[in-house]
């Protein structure tokens, strides 16, 4: 990445030795310390070096990282922050926002540190913003992409299996998440899930709603209105509601409330109405058709499909779903089983199949549910997803999961325009122009 920096004799910076030149000055990472170990570089900077030149101290940073949750969870904590009158940037896999305005568009979840830097001078000089919320990858971790940033808080949503592809193994993957918690700056605990995770008890808050936690979610319900709780932290009480499904959103609606009490000590009260004029994330549990119900989210392992299906569990089940290529295979046949365990229909498809064959996918994820009657293999996603619409019965509920508001399928290195929720919305409107 290369940007325009006036600063001393240099008009340019870059974190890429193969773009530096006389008037190019570079930033030196973890990431690239080793390719500059082979460049005569007679001049660099730090991220920390970085972080003063532009004035950036003084912005809260707060992330988020966990399997599954960092997108609607740091979006509730953006919004919450926003309706209280703080000005506020969000930076995740949606994209760049800084107080309702997008920036720029979706990139991967947590980018270069370069590039997050850059993304809060921008916010800083668009609206000199208080607090930077952010999603933190496990890749992020691993690779340090988060060098010399000093979070305000630190928020752990949950640690289960995912890119094992990078990590390896689970072990592995648990390792590189605590060490985001390793270190004394205040954070944020999920304490029902904090079995598969490490942490520095130094500045810990926890929420919970099964055990004994800082936030304590005292009373709950969860049906297809939406979500209701009351919540405690030491002596306040507070109720809140929100239009979101599933019991899984209550956590992260929670992470939100206890992060935003916590980084702003606003009124437990106050924070909670708050939670009611957030609409949720798009492509997460987003419901595209009522009539019949047919619901679109991004969950792409074996434990968020767990969680969302858990969520509907006394609801008839029709799924739709896949699993991305050139990504962790012992998750596929787990997804099947998830799948075969809540479903009474299940339409397997192509997820992003990349650079393998659909069909060994499919036939991975088929492992997972040999036995199970009504189980459908239909490689072209469009047309299981119209299958799946088609045979729809009365009182049957759709959900179409793996690739939320994704806007491509991604085939032998090929992006192909694809949306879930148009392709739902054209196939409705087909079928409705037939029966008229």
């Amino acid at each position: 990445m290369k940007i325009d920096f006036e600063y001393k004799d240099y008009k340019y910076l870059t974190d890429n030795t193969k773009e530096l030149d006389d008037e190019t000055l570079f930033l030196l990472t973890e990431q690239n310390r080793v390719y500059k170990e082979s460049k005569n570089i007679s001049e660099v900077i730090t991220p920390g070096d970085l972080i003063k030149i532009w004035g950036l101290d003084d912005v809260k940073i707060v992330g988020v990282t966990g399997t599954n949750g960092k997108t609607t969870t740091t979006a509730l904590i953006y919004s919450l922050l926003i309706d209280l009158g703080f000005s506020t940037a969000l930076q995740g896999t949606r994209g760049l926002f800084v107080d309702d305005e997008l920036l720029e568009e979706k990139f991967m979840t947590t980018p270069s540190i370069l590039h997050t830097l850059l993304n809060i001078k921008k916010a800083k000089e668009k609206k000199n913003i208080e607090f930077f919320v952010m999603e933190v990858s496990s890749h992020a971790i691993a690779q340090n992409r988060i060098e010399a940033l000093k979070f305000a808080l630190k928020v752990h949503t949950n640690v289960t299996s995912d890119h094992l592809d990078y990590h390896k193994d689970l072990h592995e993957y648990q390792k590189v998440k605590s060490q985001f918690f390793e270190d004394d700056s205040p954070k944020l605990i999920n304490k029902d899930e904090e079995k598969n995770l490490r942490y520095n008890r130094i500045g810990a808050y926890t929420y919970a709603i099964e055990e004994p936690a800082t936030f304590k979610v005292l009373v709950y319900s969860v049906d297809e209105s939406g979500i209701t709780a009351m919540v405690k932290y030491h002596t306040e009480e507070a109720t809140l509601f929100s239009t979101m499904m599933g019991r899984f959103n209550l956590y992260n609606i929670l992470a939100g409330v206890a992060s935003v009490k916590i980084l702003t000590n606003q009124p437990l009260e106050r924070i909670c109405e708050a939670v009611d004029d957030f609409g949720g994330v798009s492509g997460r549990m987003e419901v595209v058709s009522t009539k019949p119900t047919i619901i679109v989210d991004f969950a792409h392992t074996d434990d968020g499909m767990y969680r969302v299906l858990d969520s509907l569990r006394d609801r008839q089940l029709v799924v739709v779903f896949g699993a991305g290529g050139d990504r962790d295979t012992t998750k596929r046949s787990k997804m099947g089983a998830v799948a075969g365990r809540f479903a009474k229909k299940i339409y397997v498809t192509s997820d992003n199949p990349r650079n393998e064959h659909p069909e060994e996918i499919i036939s991975q994820i088929l492992e997972g549910l040999k036995g199970k009657k009504s189980v459908y293999p239909i490689v072209d996603r469009k047309e299981a997803i119209k299958e799946a619409i088609t045979n729809l019965e009365d009182g049957e509920i759709l959900l179409i999961l793996g690739k939320g508001d994704e806007s491509y399928q991604e085939i032998a290195g090929i992006k192909y325009p694809f949306d879930d929720r148009e392709v739902v919305r054209e196939i409705l409107a087909e079928l409705k122009q037939k029966k008229s």
